[in-house]
């Protein structure tokens, strides 16, 4: 009888850093920080695995927290968009 795979989720994965959705209100803080739009940040598509399941839809903003080996924490922000 062949073994099972175990299926492991992507966002579930140790290698993969946090990634939440901004609230509005947060988003509008970033953007005026960095006096930006949202399409000028980096893109993620609504379809990327490290963001099933978070409910995201075209037009939210995804913070990405990293553990960095230097700043011990980093932030990263992308734009959601569809393919």
């Amino acid at each position: 009888m062949a073994a099972k795979k175990q299926r492991i989720l992507v966002p579930d994965h140790d290698y993969v850093p946090k990634h939440e959705i901004m609230s509005k209100n947060e988003a509008e803080e970033v953007l005026e920080r960095y006096h930006c739009n949202p399409t000028e940040l980096p893109l993620i598509l609504v379809d990327d695995p490290a963001i099933v399941g978070l409910g995201v839809k075209p037009g939210d903003m995804i913070r990405i927290t990293r553990a960095s080996s230097t700043a011990g924490q980093s932030t990263y922000y992308r734009y959601v968009v569809e393919v």
